[in-house]
């Protein structure tokens, strides 16, 4: 047919997010359209999202989680769904797919033709993985295997991978009253998480009586009569009644990158209107690459709410060629509840920034979620990062008990808005006590960037500590109480509201060195930190404080941080015993 001739049939393949999105928007553009979606399983239509919350019983029924059935497609929107049919084959030039169904192989030819084929779990070469004790969480099946088995009796389970649906997995499984185990090959918790706040989220797995093995993998599935044993590359061994793989997804394009369209790393590679390299074929969801919105890379990103809304603009695209809106670039927006605790990220990671080259710089806050004197207020913990030379905002992470998803709600938005980190202390947020401050974080956040590019206050980090106790004096300005609690061996305790009056110790104690400051979470040495410039010294604050030193040393905080009475030397300990 000719390029700008309307399709008479579309052919989806794959439904869930992107292929049922496209598939009912094009319906409600053209009511004379064929649309058929093909789905290799039996569902086509179901709440991916919230299958560890039935696991966990939250959700008490299947049938809760199954959005759509093909009658209720065909009544609603007359649309042809087809469960069970598996696309093995594309011939773009006949402009026909070859599905494999229950009574054998057909042809369906195609005049407009949508990929949505998601991803498929990843499976390691591991010895034991074929054990029926092995599952992954991505399917309704999926979900009602690892019920049963927790219905069944199962006390043991160990999950091998701490992402999103990992941790996730974890607490259903644990708030069920299984012994939960978790196996991390990297060197934190939930990686995309920026290292000191995943601290904060290992934390609360042990609080909910997870047992943690991070860095480390494993081996091999040892399957046996009565259940299972995991072994871990450091020879650990984990018995398990069930056990739950989520090291990882993949795109599922096979049959797709064997047709010759053009994929990169397995992942299908989109346009700005999600079209692929073959000529009227589009591709949506999990399985494509596009560019990412703040590092310019192109890279797959598994989320539910851009797949749904691209599917959305790959429909306009298909039926009303020329006026479609462009399918918007991801920003990577997520989140995850463990335990007590939330945890959500948006934009680039430091990692993504390392590997794109990115020069930035990057903000530590620890604000309380609503007005500190109103019932309930709790500490929210604030990573925001922003490009070096013109304070362009590049992502922003944040774990906390409550305030979380509306700090990072916004933040995705100024992500997407292109909006400089200064500009972030100019949002007008809604506040009153119960909901908020009248400086929101997100302000706080901003006021904090625009000190930074100014040159009003200099930050140094966690991460250069020991460099920083090798070449410059340790200033904290923290309260005598609060040194008490953990105090850097050499550092040097004056509290804040002395600073003025004692910085002739100061500059003794330095002894021609840098003096880089710290208190409990970055405040106050700010507040030194001014006051020491303007007295000549070469100063900087501490990024987050100790609450940000402590989760980034991890294990190595408690041999680091000492009790002030032992480590102080002598009269730094008079000074603070005539401070009380």
């Amino acid at each position: 047919m000719a390029p700008n001739t309307p399709p008479r049939r579309i052919v989806i393949v794959g439904g869930v997010a992107g292929g049922m999105s496209c598939a009912a928007r094009a319906r409600r553009l053209d009511e004379s359209v064929e649309i058929v979606v093909l789905e290799r399983g039996p569902h086509v239509s179901f709440a991916n999202c919230g299958l560890p919350y039935y696991v966990g019983g939250e959700i008490a029924e299947a049938d809760t989680l199954l959005v759509q059935t093909p009658g209720s497609l065909r009544a609603a929107l007359n649309l042809d769904v087809r469960p069970g049919h598996d696309v093995t084959a594309v011939d773009t030039a006949a402009q026909t797919v070859t599905v494999m169904t229950a009574d054998g192989v057909e042809e369906i030819r195609y005049d407009a033709l949508v990929l949505s084929p998601g991803g498929q779990a990843v499976r390691p070469p591991l010895p034991g993985l074929d054990s029926p004790r092995v599952r992954t969480l991505r399917t309704v099946d999926d979900a009602l295997a690892l019920r049963n088995r927790v219905e069944g009796g199962a006390r043991r389970a160990v999950v091998l991978g701490a992402g999103f649906i990992g941790l996730e997995a974890a607490e259903a499984l644990a708030g069920q009253g299984l012994a939960v185990s978790i196996v991390e090959l990297s060197d934190h918790a939930l990686p995309p998480l920026e290292r000191e706040l995943a601290t904060l989220v290992a934390d609360e797995l042990v609080a909910l009586g997870i047992d943690l093995h991070i860095g480390v993998g494993a081996s091999a599935v040892e399957p046996g009569d009565e259940g299972d044993v995991v072994v871990l590359a450091d020879g650990t061994r984990i018995d398990a009644d069930l056990i739950v793989l989520s090291v990882g997804v993949r795109p599922d394009t096979g049959p797709f990158e064997a047709a010759g369209i053009a994929c990169e790393r397995g992942a299908i590679v989109v346009d700005e209107h999600g079209r692929t390299s073959a000529p009227r074929v589009w591709a949506v969801g999990d399985a494509t690459a596009a560019v990412d919105a703040v590092t310019g890379v192109r890279r797959p990103i598994a989320l539910a709410g851009p797949a749904n809304r691209a599917g959305r603009l790959i429909a306009d695209d298909i039926l009303r060629p020329g006026s479609a809106r462009p399918v918007p670039s991801s920003v990577g927006t997520a989140i995850v509840r463990v335990g007590s605790l939330t945890a959500a990220l948006t934009g680039a990671n430091r990692a993504a920034l390392d590997a794109a080259g990115t020069r930035y710089r990057t903000l530590h806050l620890h604000p309380n979620q609503h007005a500190g004197y109103f019932p309930g207020a709790s500490q929210l913990h604030l990573i925001v990062h922003f490009r070096e030379d013109d304070g362009l905002l590049l992502g922003a992470q944040a774990v906390g008990k409550d305030g979380v998803d509306k700090r990072i709600d916004v933040l995705a938005t100024a992500v997407r808005s292109s909006l400089a980190v200064d500009d972030l202390m100019d949002l007008d947020l809604a506040y009153s006590p119960p909901f908020g401050a009248a400086k929101d974080p997100v302000n706080l956040a901003g006021m904090l960037g625009e000190n930074v590019r100014t040159g009003q206050l200099r930050l140094w980090y966690a991460d250069d500590l020991d460099r920083v106790l090798d070449e410059a004096l340790v200033l904290d300005v923290r309260s005598a109480d609060e040194v008490a609690t953990g105090h850097l061996p050499g550092a040097l305790h004056i509290p804040h509201t002395e600073l003025r009056a004692r910085l002739a110790e100061v500059t003794d104690a330095a002894e021609g060195r840098p003096v880089r400051v710290m208190c409990a979470s970055g405040v106050r040495s700010a507040i030194a930190y001014r006051v020491l410039v303007q007295a000549g010294f070469d100063a900087a604050s501490l990024s987050g404080g100790i609450l940000t030193l402590r989760a980034t040393l991890g294990s190595r905080a408690a041999d680091l941080l000492r009790d002030w009475s032992a480590a102080a030397p002598a009269p730094a300990r008079a000074a603070q015993e005539g401070a009380r």
